[in-house]
């Protein structure tokens, strides 16, 4: 019998167990995957806490790395042996087995690992689509990515310099301030000890940053607006420091400002959408982009992984041996 981590009540990190589930079989049009890694998201403190509501008891996670042992009826994206990723979907990645829909899942090429994979699936599709469709970063654009040592931030960092655009970073100390410099970051500044939207006019000799991207929420979503120029872009991706409050229209008219509020679940609501900026993350790390593992654990460690996240305590991505 296989195991996973299953949450009967959401609250503490102490709430996830390592339980013994039963065998699942691939439905039509599913996929059975026998996980070697899976990914760690802050989307999963969430379900964990209540932040997002569960039919418990339930499994949590939203991205995997495996190998197809079971298909259903129907499929043809996938063959038994392939080697696959996903991410989104329904909860459930942290187990040894689970289904999948064939079609969502992501063929991973020779030269990206599994652990690899699970560490930048979900952090870079996100880098994706932010860089790629909701704002599309230019060389020469000077842009203002928040959180710039966490996962999501050091992915974004090295692919904006890729790109040719001078990034400005948020972090809390010195010692994430040195990792994101080492990562692409020009301008770190540690919003801890400094105003950052004067800092950001301060670089852009008081233009401003044409567009934020925001994974923190409510610490530094007024901050964000201040310090964008004439016609820029809010990007609010995450809430790590909890939801931002409505913004009224009138926090936008004096500049023409735009407001998104993207996901990565839209973007990967089809094959074709999720393939196109798949290829677009494994060109980028083929071309350098480099995916720091910086924290590991076994799956059944859940609870220590979890701690570690939300104390601010880790950097770039965490991945689970399962």
């Amino acid at each position: 019998m296989p195991y996973a981590i299953q949450v009967h009540e959401q609250g503490a990190p102490e709430v996830m167990q390592w339980e013994e589930v039963p065998e699942v079989q691939p439905g039509p049009g599913e996929a059975r995957l026998r996980q070697t890694k899976v990914g760690l998201n802050y989307i999963d403190v969430y379900q964990r806490s209540g932040g997002y509501k569960l039919a418990l008891p339930a499994g949590i996670g939203m991205e995997g790395v495996g190998v197809v042992d079971a298909i259903g009826d129907g499929v043809e994206d996938v063959k038994v042996g392939d080697r696959v990723g996903y991410v989104m979907g329904p909860p459930g990645s942290y187990a040894e087995q689970r289904t999948y829909p064939a079609e969502r899942l992501i063929p991973l090429p020779d030269d990206i690992s599994d652990i690899q994979a699970a560490g930048m699936l979900l952090k870079g599709l996100t880098v994706s689509y932010l860089i790629h469709r909701t704002y599309k970063v230019q060389a020469g654009d000077t842009v203002l990515f928040h959180a710039a040592a966490g996962g999501v931030g050091m992915i974004a960092c090295q692919w904006l310099k890729q790109k040719g655009a001078t990034v400005i970073g948020t972090i809390g100390s010195d010692e994430k301030a040195e990792v994101a410099k080492a990562h692409g970051c020009d301008h770190p500044i540690i919003y801890s000890r400094e105003n950052f939207s004067e800092q950001v006019m301060e670089i852009t000799n008081g233009e401003g940053v044409p567009v934020v991207y925001d994974g923190v929420g409510a610490a530094v979503h007024e901050g964000s607006l201040a310090c964008l120029g004439r016609f820029g872009t809010y990007v609010n991706f995450g809430a790590a420091s909890g939801h931002i409050p409505p913004v009224p229209g009138s926090a936008l008219a004096a500049k023409a400002l735009y407001f998104s509020r993207p996901g990565l679940a839209p973007h990967t609501a089809t094959r074709d959408l999720t393939l196109e900026i798949a290829n677009n993350l494994f060109g980028a790390v083929q071309e350098g982009v480099k995916i720091e593992i910086n924290q590991t654990y076994e799956l059944r460690n859940a609870v220590e992984a979890h701690k570690a996240l939300e104390g601010r305590q880790t950097t770039g991505s965490t991945v689970f041996s399962v």
